[in-house]
């Protein structure tokens, strides 16, 4: 895996999102919100590496601080979504035929749903907000990744080891903890690394229709929605932001596709 150079690239990008989530100031150690208003709308410089926005504020530094709080929200609505799946996977691959047939016919009426549109809906019916929006994204992605969960557990709860242990009375917590879980985390992980990526798209299209953090938070959604207005005359606040997001979500998803060979092999 490490001799490809898109997952070079991929591990690139992602220990400087990672750097600028945990330590922002370490590359951009102004103030996100500072306003300069005889600054505004200055473009790309050296002074300015990715310009300045209608306040005067520089957008690279926004964009280093924006990291953590995109990144906090990918990370945690693929934990809902993930934690979700796993007891749905869970209900459907070890319970009776009817609990199968049930949670399966469940998940299938939520998948038949665009992701996007369900978590509008979940917003509509809570209000906007941050954790409003973040519950929504999570809970968007867990039919999908629940198929995928109930799938390998199919195929792990016929392995001989696993019926060996029924066979020598092990309780079920002890086959689900000591022999199912530990080969479904493979799956699992691959899942989280390709689902924060997405989770970061649908959260920034929250964002941008004004449903999740609103301006002037530095997060980059909110920075798209808030530059949209002067998208034709000052191209670069939504650019950057919208770069940003890109590259996230494609390094994401390549060093999970590079995961998902690897565990397959």
């Amino acid at each position: 895996m490490m001799r490809r150079p898109t997952v070079i690239v991929s591990l690139a990008v992602l220990l400087f999102i990672a750097l600028a989530a945990i330590a922002p100031n370490l590359l951009a150690p102004g103030d996100p919100l500072a306003i300069h208003p005889t600054a505004s709308f200055l473009p790309p410089s050296f002074g300015h590496p990715f310009g300045t926005d209608e306040s005067g504020r520089d957008v690279y530094t926004r964009i280093v601080h924006g990291a953590g709080a995109s990144v906090l929200i990918g990370l945690t609505a693929t934990a809902i979504g993930v934690a979700l799946a796993v007891v749905l996977g869970l209900l459907a691959g070890l319970g009776p035929r009817w609990l199968d047939f049930g949670t399966t016919r469940f998940v299938e009426v939520l998948f038949a749903f665009p992701g996007l549109l369900f978590a509008l809906l979940f917003i509509v019916i809570y209000g906007p907000g941050v954790l409003t929006s973040t519950i929504a994204v999570g809970l968007a992605t867990a039919p999908g990744y629940s198929r995928i969960i109930r799938s390998r557990v199919l195929v792990v709860k016929r392995a001989p080891y696993l019926e060996a242990s029924l066979v020598l009375g092990r309780s079920t917590f002890f086959r689900v903890s000591r022999h199912l879980l530990p080969n479904v985390a493979g799956s699992l992980f691959v899942l989280v690394t390709l689902g924060v990526g997405q989770s970061i798209v649908w959260a920034s299209s929250l964002s941008y229709l004004g449903l999740g953090t609103v301006p002037p938070a530095a997060e980059w959604g909110a920075m798209l929605s808030a530059g949209r207005t002067y998208i034709s005359s000052f191209w670069w606040l939504t650019f950057f932001p919208g770069l940003f997001i890109v590259l996230t979500a494609a390094a994401t998803t390549l060093l999970g596709r590079g995961l998902q060979e690897r565990v397959r092999s």
